[in-house]
């Protein structure tokens, strides 16, 4: 089996958020779950894409971190739509879909970049609560008093929410960067209260970037993954949670910045797509591949 391993989100090697990538070949099916589990696990990337032809322009994809199946990746995605067009099964210029457990979604396949059509966004609560969002922030390690800050506009004040466009994150606001840089999670109390509340991670963020653009960062680690550089689902999901408060508008390109403290920054472009009156959410970037080669599984 064909295999890549993709930095996606960024144009440079060694920045952004990598991927594995295998290709099943014309006629075989997919192996175990089991299988494409260790797979993953060998590869050592925080999810492994597992990528089957259906018929031209449509793939079935699958995707495993080292511990579980997940519904959706946003940077696999990327990462593995690039990696079709370095191996000739897609082309620049056109419009393939991916059938996903979370449902179908199309990619937009360009030169200077990948777009994908997220899953239609969904809003599951705030956490409620006093004493429920104390203990939120203090498992990620900092104070939950003038998180939700927006400097703009006083008058918004944010609020942890669990969001989705694929994958259920809880949106964790906080006030600048420099909050956003002191984050240090209890791990084992952030698996437990990721199981708690039925979400895959916590995706911690501020609109107050000094450059102007949005700064996240993501944290996984019921999946075995502590901490990630780019999350196209997360980010997703939170264009569709500023849009709600009024701080995203329709049309426009914005661009969040993650993967800093990791020393991997990316840049992961989000838009905002009108159709019937309800939005639509596009998560894009560009992708590198940095190895490529034979698989035997």
């Amino acid at each position: 089996m064909k295999f890549q391993i993709v930095d996606a989100f960024t144009d440079t090697l060694f920045g952004g958020n990598p991927a594995g990538v295998v290709v099943i070949p014309d006629g075989k099916d997919y192996p175990e779950d089991e299988v494409m589990r260790r797979t993953a696990a060998e590869l050592r990337y925080s999810e492994t894409a597992f990528v089957k032809q259906e018929e031209d322009g449509v793939f079935r994809t699958r995707y495993f971190t080292p511990a579980a199946e997940v519904e959706l990746c946003g940077h696999a995605t990327i990462g593995s739509a690039y990696a079709l067009m370095r191996f000739g099964m897609a082309q620049p210029g056109t419009v393939i879909r991916y059938e996903t457990l979370a449902g179908a979604i199309d990619i937009v396949l360009r030169e200077d970049s990948i777009l994908m059509d997220m899953a239609d966004p969904q809003a599951y609560g705030t956490i409620e609560g006093e004493e429920a969002v104390k203990e939120l922030y203090r498992i990620m390690g900092i104070e939950a008093e003038g998180q939700g800050v927006w400097e703009k506009d006083p008058a918004v004040y944010l609020k942890p929410e669990k969001i989705s466009t694929g994958l259920i994150d809880i949106m964790l606001p906080v006030k600048d960067e420099d909050e956003l840089e002191r984050i240090n999670p209890d791990f084992p109390a952030l698996t437990e209260l990721s199981r708690r509340y039925d979400v895959v991670g916590v995706h911690a963020f501020t609109v107050n970037g000094k450059d102007g653009f949005i700064h996240a960062r993501n944290f996984a680690p019921l999946y075995d993954i502590d901490e990630e550089a780019a999350t196209g689902t997360s980010n997703g999901a939170l264009a569709y949670y500023l849009y709600r408060y009024g701080i995203l508008q329709p049309d426009t390109v914005n661009t969040v910045i993650q993967g800093e403290k990791m020393e991997r920054p990316s840049r992961i472009a989000t838009q905002i797509v009108l159709q019937d009156e309800q939005p639509k959410i596009r998560v894009g970037g560009l992708a590198v591949t940095l190895a490529e080669g034979e698989i035997d599984i």
